[in-house]
């Protein structure tokens, strides 16, 4: 066999295997959550359920409370992302679009944020949320929340903003738009592939979020999915069938955030790299 040959299978052993590492772990996921208690520590293991059940995911939404995680996770999520992006994308805009004193400044420390771990505001927010009474309150995830993600995505859409020629600001301001009519009419919807891939940067990294969830509330009726997640680990045992049910549920606004705006979010990607 060539070489010429050799590459191409080569090439699709390499794709193989590294669609096996993806997969394998997603289908142990699917078929333990339907399996009984006794079967997921069956030795050797069962490659498929002798019994399909959904004990597991009944158990889910009774015992654990999910649906109550579920429910804090998607209005804390939503809103900040959303208020998120309504800032990032603004603040991107006029960083792009204007010059100002400070701004190369502006943007290296908008950029230096994103290089010290989280871990060491974790105390400062817990004393100025207690302060203002924001403890253990969907509001204050929300503004530990955006005030994460604003650096980064103000970064993100600044990038792609620049990809917008600047010719088209000058014609739509001789047609008699103001700044404000231009960001609005001309930049927004130019910028929808960028506005997609940023708010799924913003949706997942918020609805993963563990750390300052689990230290920011302190009753069941205000946790989210992944303290939810988290609280399933008992002192003695792990309930495999029952967590991956969870883990199942808590993937599905993921799933489809990606699925309705995959196109978007990869041109979107592909976009800020190239200025135009």
């Amino acid at each position: 066999m060539s070489k010429r040959k050799r590459f191409p299978v080569l090439a699709l052993i390499i794709v193989i295997l590294g669609c096996l590492m993806v997969l394998v772990p997603v289908y142990w996921m699917i078929i333990t959550s339907f399996k009984e208690a006794p079967e997921t520590f069956s030795n050797p293991p069962t490659l498929w359920p002798t019994k399909f059940t959904l004990d597991a995911y009944k158990k889910v939404m009774d015992v654990y409370s999910f649906g109550s995680f579920f429910g804090n996770s998607l209005i804390v999520v939503v809103l900040s992302t959303l208020l998120t992006i309504l800032v990032s994308t603004m603040a991107g805009f006029g960083a792009s679009r204007f010059k100002f004193k400070g701004k190369g400044a502006f943007l290296g420390f908008v950029l230096v944020t994103q290089m010290f771990p989280s871990v060491i505001m974790l105390i400062p927010y817990f004393r100025i949320l207690r302060l203002y009474g924001l403890i253990n309150t969907h509001l204050g995830l929300m503004i530990v929340y955006i005030s994460f993600q604003v650096p980064l995505c103000t970064w993100l859409m600044y990038s792609y903003f620049e990809t917008i020629p600047k010719d088209l600001d000058a014609a739509a301001a001789i047609d008699g738009l103001n700044q404000w009519g231009i960001f609005r009419k001309i930049a927004l919807p130019l910028s929808l592939p960028g506005l997609a891939s940023t708010s799924i940067y913003a949706f997942i990294n918020s609805w993963n979020e563990f750390q300052f969830a689990m230290v920011l509330t302190t009753t069941d009726d205000m946790k989210t999915v992944s303290v939810g997640l988290g609280q399933m680990i008992d002192d003695t045992m792990i309930n495999w069938n029952d967590m991956m049910a969870a883990s199942i549920l808590a993937s599905i606004p993921l799933i489809l955030v990606f699925l309705f705006c995959q196109n978007l979010f990869f041109s979107g990607l592909t976009a800020g790299g190239v200025k135009q």
